[in-house]
């Protein structure tokens, strides 16, 4: 088994959450922001600022490189290519879109249409995302 390459993890995942922080600048910017911007009201709560932005954009990057890490780590028993990219990005979706999503839903924090949007969206973001940044790993 080959070790991972974590300036290629790293690379990969530059480039994943890039995709991720694009995509969901377009997610927050024009589909659901109203929305979200109405239901952080309702909950008396400020609205985005540049410092939860800033978060939000840290956050993306992190989870490239983490869905770049799990296609890494789980590359020597499936190969390498898209297949594998796809099932990283299935495991990152569940642990970082779905899993969450079913408390934020259940506590009613935002409204359902704008979970169910966010979430649609996501599974092909994440997806992309890390085909991309699998592109870019290599082990050796």
């Amino acid at each position: 088994m080959g070790t991972v390459n974590l300036g290629r993890v790293v690379l990969g995942g530059l480039l994943a959450g890039l995709i991720i922080n694009c995509s969901e600048f377009v997610l927050n910017t024009f589909v659901v922001g109203a929305d979200m911007e109405a239901a952080m009201k309702a909950m008396n709560r400020p609205p985005i600022d540049n410092q939860m932005i800033t978060w939000f954009v840290v956050a993306g990057f992190a989870l490239g490189i983490v869905a770049v890490w799990v296609y890494s780590a789980i590359r020597p028993r499936f190969g390498p290519g898209v297949q594998t990219a796809v099932i990283a990005a299935l495991t990152a979706y569940v642990l970082a879109y779905a899993y969450p999503s079913v408390f934020v839903g259940v506590m009613q924090i935002f409204p359902a249409r704008s979970l169910i949007i966010s979430l649609v969206w996501g599974l092909p973001e994440i997806v992309i995302a890390s085909i991309a940044g699998a592109w870019l790993y290599a082990e050796a």
